[in-house]
């Protein structure tokens, strides 16, 4: 067999094994390890352990399950470093955007608009009763943009170029500017999520001791609007530039989805979407952690919601019908098909159910009606503008191998271990209390 194999599949199993287990270690290294000598001024994290027997037999299937997924789809990624991006996917010149960009970063930008929905709401509206929804916010909307920076990084022709964009400036390009948008956005994301971890972080003297961790922690604090109003802008800037990446394209794109109004078209979805996937999020942490589940905040999402899905839709035909596209809509097409499960199912059946405060108040209604936004109201559409809706122009030359969406599935496992890493170990959720620390000194 090639070494070159040989050694990627070594890689491959190495890479997530550490990463799971290198977590655990780490955090178990910070929760007070007393060979370190050092001073913990709080009590020791409790580290969850896999306990050998029938009762974890489940646990350690899963576990294993997620190595084998993790493991082959950090394999892929790495024959696509070596070999380049044609070894592993079924994109060409004629289709050089496909799952990747269309599902990975559209999608999971648009999906991580909930950190800037909630923290406008809690941070500069001042909507108090928010203020426990916005860290998970944010941590979902800061793993939502590395998960998509990660995509990019796979995506793109030569990787190790990515950084140019920084240095050289082409101020009439959209791709430059979402470029650029991206990683100012991801940086205060960053620099938003960074006092949570500081919080925890500063429970142990042996840590404030040696690292200015306290003074950090109060200067971003201090400053916090100041971010907040920046990642506002910044989101607003990067959801609205995605839909211009489409306006330069208006003989290829179908007319159900191309028109110059695209911006505002991907920002007002973009805004539904945030309030929607913090639902979401919000009711699987809840099972995940054993929290309790905030009925009554995420209802108020809820009649948000469908006020941006209304204003949505209403701009959405409103748009088909100043351009004349609206007979298009029964064509009998494999467009116009996916046009209508994307507005009913995406769009209106959800803004009907949340706009009845008695069904509103229902869990399940509540909850199914903001998945229905996550899958048909942005990812179906964010695949209708980037896939479905050229193959018109292109013809059906482009249909994602089974190596890009395991790819893409593994990028969203490693997602969602970071939210669960992150959820355990640091005062994310309202449910930890607040300790007397170092850092209130």
């Amino acid at each position: 067999m090639d070494p070159v194999i040989l050694a990627i599949i070594a890689t491959s199993v190495v890479i997530p094994v550490a990463f799971i287990f290198g977590v655990r270690h780490l955090a178990f290294r910070l929760a007070g390890d007393r060979s370190s000598g050092g001073t913990v001024s709080a009590g020791p994290l409790v580290i969850p352990t896999v306990q050998v027997g029938v009762a974890s037999g489940w646990g350690l299937l899963r576990t294993a399950l997620m190595l084998v997924v993790l493991g082959t789809g950090t394999a892929i990624i790495l024959l696509r470093f070596v070999y380049g991006i044609g070894s592993v996917t079924n994109l060409s010149d004629q289709f050089p955007l496909g799952l990747w960009i269309g599902f990975d970063v559209m999608g999971g930008v648009a999906l991580a608009a909930g950190a800037f929905v909630i923290a406008a709401l809690a941070h500069i509206f001042h909507v108090k009763r928010f203020e426990p929804l916005a860290r998970p916010a944010i941590l979902t909307g800061l793993l939502g943009y590395l998960m998509a920076v990660a995509s990019l990084i796979v995506d793109l022709g030569r990787p190790y170029n990515v950084w140019r964009p920084l240095v050289h400036w082409q101020h009439r390009s959209a791709l430059w500017e979402v470029g650029v948008c991206v990683a100012c956005y991801t940086t205060v994301l960053i620099l938003e999520f960074l006092p949570v971890v500081l919080e925890r972080v500063n429970e142990f003297e042996a840590v404030t001791r040696r690292l200015p961790t306290v003074p950090i922690y109060r200067f971003l604090t201090r400053f916090s609007l100041v971010f907040v109003v920046l990642g506002v802008v910044l989101s607003t800037m990067h959801q609205s530039s995605l839909g211009s990446l489409w306006v330069l394209v208006p003989e290829k794109l179908h007319p159900l989805w191309y028109s110059v109004r695209l911006p505002v078209l991907f920002w007002l979805s973009a805004v539904a979407a945030g309030f929607a996937m913090t639902i979401v999020e919000s009711t699987l942490s809840s099972r995940a952690f054993g929290r309790g589940f905030e009925l009554e905040l995420l209802t108020d999402l809820g009649r948000y919601a469908s006020v941006v899905l209304w204003v949505y839709l209403a701009a959405r035909f409103a748009d088909l019908a100043v351009r004349g596209a609206l007979p298009l809509l029964f064509e009998g097409s494999l467009q116009s098909t996916s046009f209508w499960i994307e507005t009913f199912l995406g769009t209106l059946l959800p803004a009907l159910l949340l706009s009845f405060n008695s069904l509103r108040k229902k869990a399940a209604v509540l909850v199914g009606s903001a998945v229905l936004v996550v899958l048909f109201g942005i990812v179906l559409n964010r695949l209708n503008v980037s896939m479905i809706g050229l193959y018109p122009f292109t013809g059906l030359i482009y249909v994602p191998s089974w190596m890009e969406l395991l790819v893409t599935f593994t990028i969203i496992s490693l997602g969602v271990l970071a939210f669960g890493t992150a959820g355990r170990y640091l005062p994310v959720f309202p449910e930890h209390p607040s300790v007397a620390t170092a850092t209130d000194r």
